[in-house]
């Protein structure tokens, strides 16, 4: 059964959650000097939306302006029965609710930390229940350049953070990081918080049989329908939404593309972007290994003897769940993840892998960011030294046959390098840059991919380039301002050409198209050896394509 736990793998890292994206100061990089003049801050400090089951007041801030409305429920506590239930509508709140604290995240936990992966194991480690995440948590944050101006139909983008499925909130969003003046229109930036770890993707038949599966995704799915019901009233135009994330944020975007086979209706969004899209192993919702994880969850619960293990789970207290959560997933592989999206038949109907490859999404616009070196920071070298190659790909892989394994360890031992070197590709390219291609290979609709490769250009490096002052490594004006206005590109347009930044100088980008088995053209994001940007549409190396090629051809094996 320790084969079994070498399932999904990485996304976020410490780096991850210090880069959250601030899509308030977002807002402020493209609102029209004249929807600035028009707000003066020592008036209309605060607003109050009626949604009609809650009245929020927001603040505006007068140093960044722009108006915040922080911890809108969107959906019922998922607390008491509700646990391990899809999200219901927000309950009636009296009242005007002061929008004015971050809210807490959702509990949380952390990655495999182990070179096997026994569980239970002689090895465990204790872990203790975070005390910055509580269970009801189901809330998001709106931000709004100015004051409201409801008829304003301003573009939405809707950000998802990182973190495996397992970690992360939408801390950092505050409006006050960086302000930018940017002429070309406004728009209305809103994230929110989804159940993560054993409160998020428990799996399992009983699951399936008295609550839901996936329950993370659908409360990202039950923010999405709140946008589409309510952003209007905030200025916002929910016929112009993007759908964007970061590692297993990005995952999540990936997941909503691919939903109901690719034809959620009605529509909840129209483009999606992607940075560092993690894809680890799918399974069906009842495949051993998550019968295992729900079979170990109750053991650890001490429901094992319950006359139902489900409801003896509903019932346990909160802390004493965050315990087993973090105790689950820490005795993991080292650098993955256990508790990830399934196959569930309902919202997720088919291997993302399959619906990717026909083509059809539920976007009409995506564009696809992915590290040159994904997967360095969740190989642990100390890990690698104790293994082969062959070892490595097994645990990483436990559904592989021997012949599955031996073809993957042939064709990254021709790439040279140690072993940790070649252990850190078929991680990164096998959970985070082949699913990429494979997308933007497939879509039918315009598909961009982007390849960001400043220094060392591991996992998340680029997340600092997005928004932000603080550069670690290449701080080049023109280079950050053609990197992020991409982005406001697609969220205003749909286009990655449109250039709202001034100092823009990326050349035109051609949407990402494989023929006939070839790679396509992407855009690279590099530095010169005399420090100036490398900006440049490149073909995709056919080397790293044709690699990706093969994991594709696996993917049912995966599986994804």
């Amino acid at each position: 059964m320790r084969q079994l736990l070498q399932l999904a793998t990485p996304p976020a890292n410490p780096t991850t959650k210090m880069l959250l994206l601030d899509f308030a100061s977002l807002a402020l990089l493209v609102y029209p000097a004249t929807f600035a003049a028009a707000v003066n801050a020592s008036t209309n400090a605060t607003q109050v939306v009626d949604l009609g089951y809650a009245k929020y007041k927001a603040t505006l801030d007068p140093s960044t302006n722009v108006t915040n409305f922080l911890g809108i429920r969107f959906a019922a506590p998922p607390i008491g029965k509700l646990r391990f239930q899809a999200p219901k509508p927000p309950l009636v709140q009296q009242g005007i609710q002061l929008a004015n604290v971050q809210p807490a995240g959702c509990p949380q936990a952390n990655n495999g930390q182990l070179s096997t992966n026994p569980l239970p194991s002689v090895n465990k480690r204790q872990s203790q229940a975070s005390n910055e995440s509580i269970e009801d948590c189901l809330m998001l944050n709106v931000h709004v350049p100015g004051t409201i101006s409801p008829g304003a139909k301003l573009p939405v983008i809707f950000f998802i953070h990182g973190g495996g499925y397992v970690a992360g909130t939408t801390t950092g969003s505050s409006g006050s990081d960086i302000i930018r003046d940017a002429g070309g229109g406004g728009l209305i930036g809103v994230e929110s918080e989804y159940r993560l770890g054993i409160f998020g993707f428990l799996a399992g038949e009983e699951v399936k049989k008295h609550g839901a599966l996936n329950t993370g995704l659908l409360d990202q799915n039950a923010a999405l329908e709140w946008i589409q019901k309510y952003i209007h009233l905030f200025g916002g135009d929910p016929e112009q939404v993007t759908i964007w994330g970061q590692s297993a944020g990005a995952g999540s975007v990936l997941q909503h593309l691919v939903a109901h086979k690719g034809n959620t209706q009605p529509p909840l969004f129209q483009r999606a972007m992607t940075s560092s899209t993690f894809l680890p192993s799918q399974y069906n919702f009842d495949d051993p290994v998550p019968e295992f994880l729900y079979n170990e969850t109750v053991r650890m619960a001490g429901c094992t003897d319950a006359p139902s293990t489900f409801d003896c789970l509903v019932a346990l207290p909160a802390a004493q769940l965050e315990v087993i959560n973090t105790e689950v997933n820490v005795n993991a592989f080292s650098g993955t993840y256990l508790l990830v999206p399934v196959v569930d038949g309902e919202f997720i109907q088919e291997r993302p892998v399959v619906t990717m490859s026909n083509g059809k999404l539920n976007a009409d616009t995506v564009l696809m960011v992915t590290n040159t070196n994904e997967g360095v920071s969740f190989v642990n070298a100390n890990v690698t030294t104790e293994l082969t190659l062959k070892q490595y790909v097994a645990d990483l892989m436990p559904q592989f046959s021997e012949a599955q394994v031996n073809l993957m360890t042939s064709l990254y031992e021709k790439t040279g390098g140690t072993i940790t070197d070649q252990a850190a590709m078929v991680m990164g390219e096998s959970i985070f840059i082949c699913p990429s291609y494979t997308l933007v290979s497939s879509f039918q609709g315009s598909a961009h991919k982007a390849m960001f490769a400043i220094p060392p250009a591991t996992h998340a490096f680029d997340v600092q380039y997005y928004f932000g002052d603080t550069i670690t490594a290449f701080n080049n004006p023109q280079f950050i301002a053609s990197f992020r206005g991409v982005f406001i590109s697609i969220i205003k347009s749909g286009s990655p050409n449109d250039h709202p930044l001034p100092d823009m100088i990326t050349p035109e980008w051609p949407a990402y198209k494989s023929v006939g088995g070839r790679p396509g053209v992407e855009m690279l994001f590099n530095v010169t050896e005399d420090s100036q940007p490398d900006i440049r549409a490149i073909t995709t190396n056919d080397e790293v394509f044709e690699r990706c090629e093969v994991w594709k051809s696996l993917a049912a094996d995966v599986p994804q």
